[in-house]
């Protein structure tokens, strides 16, 4: 059913290549070079040499279905590539295909002034800068984004921007220059969905401040880490809101959209890397008198496992290409299907194969602890796993009887 075009059959085949060359083989390089200096923060080395050969590779920007600016891949075409690049947790920076970048690159193509572009959207391109995107907020829950408190007030030809925002992914970098806004600018709106706007603040703009980076399971995830900001009378010009007042949550369904089908792609890739190191270590481990592998438990899970990666990547392939031929609102229902199934298989995946791995399992040699640390926060990210279910079951509810959506 899902047979992928030529084009996108040769750029698997040279990233694959290039994963192969490049990036399998200094993923050591990688964290040593996070773990040391007295900069934690700093761009890694590693990274920097790998864009370059990256860029000259032809493996550049290759999520932007817009071919002005990118690859003119569909959702569909793209998404074995992000399964690939997802095999190791730093690499899709490597080819400018990481978020948040990539989703507000699609933000500023779609939705932005040229004048916005021009300034920020073509330095994203060309990984010049790096940017952030503010949303979820401490004192609310935002599982329900009409939650929101930050204000967007307008004054005279400016907007005057207050409140504070956490888990901001991607600020603490200091290549992190942008951030897109999501607040309130209409709080009395009767229609709670047309209350919220987005605005372009760059980060040197007076006003904001840095309160702490926040670590996820103790791990920082420098040198790009989440931050909890405080915005104090911040002060942006009125041309830097994005579409028209009232529009952020239709620039965010255009954003998150084509995000989840990425974040599950790339669950999926980290899923298969876990498999493939819970094969080898089994292999190479004997217990009572034969190969862990050679054990019912070892071989149940790993069958398992082959099951659910497949059924979630099908799954999530069914959802790109609904998203190409239909659009995004009729595959509203496939696109939460895939955001609860993959992060909850890849979770469990990467469960099992750090059970395999033994004592080793829970270090930092295997890399299985910080993917699992980084793929159960996707049961979070882009909408909570319970929000998306009560979504599915009203969708689902609703072919069959009468009921309110």
């Amino acid at each position: 059913m899902f047979d992928y075009s030529d084009k996108t059959k040769d750029l698997l085949a040279r990233l694959k290549a290039f994963m192969d060359e490049h990036i399998y083989p200094n993923e050591h390089r990688y964290h040593e070079e996070v773990a040391a200096g007295d900069d934690r923060w700093q761009p890694t080395a590693i990274v920097e040499e790998m864009k370059a050969k990256a860029k000259a590779a032809g493996l550049w920007n290759l999520f932007l279905p817009d071919s002005d600016y990118g690859a003119g891949l569909s959702n569909l075409e793209y998404a074995p590539l992000c399964e690939e690049m997802g095999k190791v947790l730093w690499a899709p920076e490597v080819f400018n295909c990481n978020a948040p970048d990539t989703g507000n690159m699609e933000v500023f193509a779609r939705y932005a002034s040229p004048a916005l572009q021009d300034r920020w959207l073509k330095p994203l391109l060309n990984g010049e800068i790096r940017s952030c995107f503010a949303m979820t907020e401490p004192d609310v829950a935002s599982s329900d984004a009409t939650n929101i408190q930050s204000s967007i007030v307008r004054d005279g030809d400016e907007y005057v921007i207050n409140g504070r925002k956490w888990w901001t992914t991607g600020a603490p970098d200091p290549r992190c220059k942008v951030m897109i806004f999501m607040g309130k600018s209409d709080p009395d709106n009767d229609n709670r969905h047309k209350q919220q706007s987005m605005v372009v603040i760059p980060m040197d703009t007076p006003g904001i401040t840095m309160k702490r980076w926040l670590p996820v399971f103790g791990y920082d995830d420098a040198p790009h880490g989440h931050a909890e900001f405080v915005f104090e009378n911040v002060r942006v010009p009125a041309e830097n809101l994005l579409l028209g007042e009232g529009r952020g949550f239709e620039i965010a369904q255009g954003r998150l959209g084509p995000g989840r089908i990425h974040h599950c792609m790339r669950a999926i890739g980290a899923a298969e890397r876990a498999l493939e190191k819970m094969c080898k270590r089994t292999a190479q481990r004997v217990a009572f008198g034969k190969p862990i592998a050679a054990q019912g438990v070892t071989r149940q899970r790993i069958a398992d496992a082959r099951i659910m990666i497949d059924q979630a990547r099908l799954l999530t392939l069914n959802a790109a290409h609904m998203m190409d031929t239909v659009g995004n609102k009729i595959a509203a229902k496939e696109i939460a299907m895939i955001k609860v199934a993959a992060p909850a298989m890849a979770c469990q995946v990467l469960d099992w194969a750090i059970q395999a791995h033994g004592a080793g399992g829970v270090s930092d040699d295997y890399g299985l602890a910080y993917a699992y640390a980084q793929l159960r926060t996707l049961k979070l990210a882009d909408g909570p796993d319970e929000v998306h279910r009560n979504a599915i079951a009203k969708m689902e509810l609703a072919k069959h009887v009468n009921i309110q959506r």
